[in-house]
């Protein structure tokens, strides 16, 4: 029986092992962090991935978990409204059709649907990786040795994997301008299931009401010419240059700085994709973010991830060989991940515009759009149809 360690239990790892399972593979997953994340800003699955979850048995209880988001409101620098409209008609998606969940929620619904069937190694990672040709030797964090017949990198956009792998990010990494803090906050502000988003030229916020919970998310985001790697890893950095960015900020700016300078939570990051030449190398693999990231401002990542662990699975499935199922994988899921990252191209977020022309052309766009009905959703985010992997024989013993 073919073994497997994947490394990532959020969305892409765990949807990989359910589809490696139900093909007769032998599974590890192995997460950095000391149990399952729960909870988490909202993600969405719209188009071919909705196609994913359906044959995973997972729709029913994804759609009691739908946080059925009803109106994002877009404000000008003073408060005033520009408009507001159902959340569908911003992201291109289907009402009443596609899925909006916490991240936590799809990540434990993918869980349990194989926690039984798979080995889970909970606060571990790779250490060291050496492909010797006929399997994989691995040593983790912890100092245990393994040895797997693959290994599939499903650790998001700075994964550990393709690092060993594949070498450094800076050479795989497209910065697109753009840097975000995310945080929750009490929900003084009488939002429920709604979204509203302030922006000035290079900065934006959002407030985000999952539900009529008494806390809500909270965003802030600006553009810069380079990441500021300094502050990468300093917390203390990186409130500091959110509170410098929106100093003298209007609307409930000062709301939002003081509670990111508190937050327990705080999440920064910056708003960038993964462009690799090959999503393998020997034995290796990366699937989701790790191989493809297209960043948050397209929406797609999860339903990317949920696509390409599915095509990764059906394809390892069906070929003899791990490098001719590694090239079919890539073969047959890269033009969806292409065509959905270029749903944003550097410095032209949509939804956060960097200088005032963008903004004044993003609200007549807004305006307008109050008046139109909502479409069939975007032709990317059905790009590709899911080829039928049905009665395929398990992979047994092959790699």
């Amino acid at each position: 029986m073919t073994t497997v360690l994947i490394s990532g239990a959020s969305i892409a790892g765990p949807a990989l092992a359910y589809w490696l399972r139900e093909y007769g593979f032998d599974v590890t997953v192995v997460e950095k962090a000391e149990a399952l994340r729960g909870g988490g800003y909202p993600i969405d699955i719209r188009g071919t991935a909705l196609g994913v979850v359906e044959q995973m048995g997972l729709m029913p209880r994804l759609r009691e978990a739908h946080v059925d988001s009803r109106k994002l409101t877009f404000l000008n620098e003073d408060g005033s409204t520009v408009a507001s409209l159902r959340p569908e008609a911003i992201a291109g998606g289907v009402e009443g059709r596609d899925l909006e969940v916490r991240r936590g929620d799809l990540a434990e619904a993918l869980y349990s649907t194989i926690r039984e069937d798979v080995e889970f190694l909970f606060n571990d990672s790779l250490a060291t990786l050496d492909d010797r040709g006929d399997a994989v030797d691995v040593t983790f964090r912890s100092g245990r040795h393994r040895t797997f017949d693959l290994v599939i990198g499903a650790d998001g956009l700075h994964s550990g994997v393709r690092a060993l792998a594949f070498g450094p990010e800076e050479q795989f990494h497209r910065y697109l301008g753009y840097c975000f803090a995310g945080f929750t906050m009490r929900n003084d502000f009488g939002l429920v299931h709604e979204g509203v988003l302030w922006s000035t030229p290079g900065r934006g916020a959002a407030l985000y009401a999952v539900g009529d919970s008494d806390t809500i998310f909270g965003f802030l985001n600006f553009t810069r010419p380079e990441p500021p790697f300094d502050a990468f890893r300093n917390p203390a950095a990186q409130r500091e240059l959110i509170a410098e960015i929106f100093e003298g900020g209007g609307w409930e700016i000062p709301r939002l700085v003081a509670a990111m300078r508190t937050a327990d939570d705080l999440f920064f990051d910056i708003v960038s994709q993964i462009h690799l030449p090959r999503w393998s190398s020997g034995r290796v693999a990366l699937v989701g973010d790790a191989a493809h990231a297209p960043s948050f401002l397209t929406g797609q990542g999860s339903s990317t991830a949920l696509v390409g662990a599915y095509v990764l699975a059906g394809e390892l499935a069906t070929h003899a060989d791990h490098p001719t199922a590694f090239a079919a994988y890539e073969q047959t899921a890269r033009p969806f991940v292409e065509a959905n990252q270029a749903l944003v191209s550097v410095g032209n977020a949509t939804m956060f515009p960097a200088t005032a022309e963008a903004l004044a052309e993003r609200n007549s766009g807004l305006r307008k759009l109050t008046t139109l009905p909502i479409g069939p959703g975007r032709p990317e985010h059905s790009a590709l149809e899911l080829p039928d992997f049905t009665g395929r024989r398990p992979a047994g013993s092959r790699a």
